[in-house]
C-alpha cells in the first residue's frame, strides 16, 4: 500500500507513524522532502522480484516547487509554480527510470513506472458543492498533461471526486471519491480502478461500486416537497434528505412539519434550507449594517479620534 497526502492532509501527522508502517508493507509520503529519492517506492512480489516502481508524489505546496521574487505579478507567480510542479515530476520520475534500468540489468526489463499526485489539472469535472477548491487559488486548474513526464506507465490522480480521464488519454485518470462527498453527487456512479500489468502495458477496468447510502435533494414548494416525500415513503427508500423550501409563503415551522412528513419512515433529514427565510435574515442584516455603520461613524466620541494619530509638534 501506497499512501500520499492531500491538500486537506497534516503532513506531519501521516509522517509520524511511517516507520512503523513500513515494516508492514505500507509506504507513506506526506510531504516533499529535499530527498527526492524517498517519493520512489520500489514495490517486489514475494519472491523478491519487481513488480512496480511507485513515483509517490504528494499534494505539492507552493513552497515546496517555488521561489517567491519580489515584484512578481500574479501571472509570474503562475508560470513560476506550473514550472515548479513540472520539475517536481520530472526530477521524481528520472530516479524512477534509473531504477528501471537497474532492475533491466538484473534481468527485469519491463518494470513499470506508476506515478501518483495530488492537484486539479485542465479540464477537470467537478459536481456541484462538493467540496473540492482550485488548489493554489485556482492556477493550478490550468495544468495540462504535458507537464508529466512520457516515462509515466499510469498516472493515479486525487483531488477530483468525479471519476475522468484527463486529456482523453486511458492512462491518466481520476478514480474520484468512493462514496458521494456532498449531496451535488446525489445520483453519481462511483467507481475503483483496477490495472493490471502485463510488462509495462496497463489495462485498465472500472468497477462500479454499488451505493450503500442514497441521497436526495429536494426544491419547491411545500407542496413540492411534500409529494416527493410520499414518494419516497411509497418506495420504502431510507435516503438521507437535503430539503431547500423555495415557496412564495413565509413558514416559521418548516421543520415541524417536515419531520411529520417523514415520521414513521426510514427517510432522514439531514438539512433544511428555508429560502425565504434567508433572504428575510440576510436582507435584514444588509439593511442594519448600513445604518448602523452610518451611526457608528457619527457617534464616535472625539476623544478617540484625536488618540489615534500620531504626534503633530509634539502635541496629540
Amino acid at each position: 500500500m501506497v499512501i500520499i497526502a492531500g491538500n486537506h492532509d497534516s503532513p506531519t501527522f501521516l509522517n509520524a507513524p511511517r516507520e512503523l508502517l513500513r515494516t508492514l508493507n505500507v509506504h507513506v509520503v506526506g510531504a516533499a522532502t529535499d530527498n527526492l529519492a524517498e517519493e520512489v517506492v520500489r514495490l517486489f512480489d514475494e519472491q523478491g522480484r519487481p513488480e512496480a516502481i511507485v513515483c509517490a508524489i504528494p499534494y505539492l505546496r507552493d513552497r515546496d516547487i517555488r521561489t517567491v521574487e519580489p515584484g512578481e505579478t500574479s501571472d509570474d507567480k503562475t508560470a513560476g509554480m506550473i514550472e515548479g510542479l513540472k520539475n517536481h515530476y520530472r526530477d521524481v520520475c528520472a530516479i524512477a527510470e534509473e531504477k528501471q534500468r537497474e532492475e533491466a540489468q538484473k534481468g527485469y526489463p519491463d518494470v513499470p513506472t506508476i506515478a501518483m499526485g495530488h492537484l486539479f489539472t485542465a479540464g477537470g469535472k467537478t459536481a456541484e458543492v462538493d467540496g473540492v477548491r482550485d488548489l493554489y487559488v485556482g492556477s493550478l486548474a490550468h495544468v495540462g498533461k504535458d507537464v508529466f513526464p512520457s516515462s509515466i506507465d499510469y498516472l493515479a490522480l486525487g483531488h477530483l471526486h468525479v471519476p475522468q480521464r484527463v486529456g482523453k488519454t486511458e492512462h491518466i485518470r481520476y478514480s474520484g471519491s468512493p462514496i458521494p462527498m456532498g449531496y451535488g453527487e446525489s445520483g453519481r456512479q462511483k467507481m475503483i480502478i483496477v490495472v493490471h500489468f502485463t510488462g509495462a502495458t496497463p489495462a485498465i477496468w472500472e468497477i462500479p461500486l454499488p451505493c450503500f447510502q442514497p441521497l436526495e435533494r429536494i426544491t419547491g414548494s411545500l407542496e413540492d416537497i411534500c409529494g416527493r416525500i410520499e414518494q419516497l415513503k411509497t418506495a420504502q427508500s431510507n435516503a438521507w434528505l437535503e430539503i431547500e423550501y423555495s415557496g412564495a409563503d413565509l413558514i416559521g415551522n418548516l421543520r415541524e412539519l417536515l419531520e411529520e412528513t417523514v415520521a414513521g419512515s426510514m427517510l432522514e433529514i439531514r438539512r433544511i434550507r428555508n429560502k425565504r427565510i434567508m433572504d428575510r435574515v440576510l436582507r435584514t442584516v444588509r439593511e442594519d449594517e448600513t445604518s448602523t455603520t452610518w451611526i457608528r461613524v457619527m457617534s464616535l466620541p472625539a476623544v478617540w479620534i484625536p488618540s489615534r494619530c500620531p504626534p503633530r509638534n509634539g502635541k496629540r
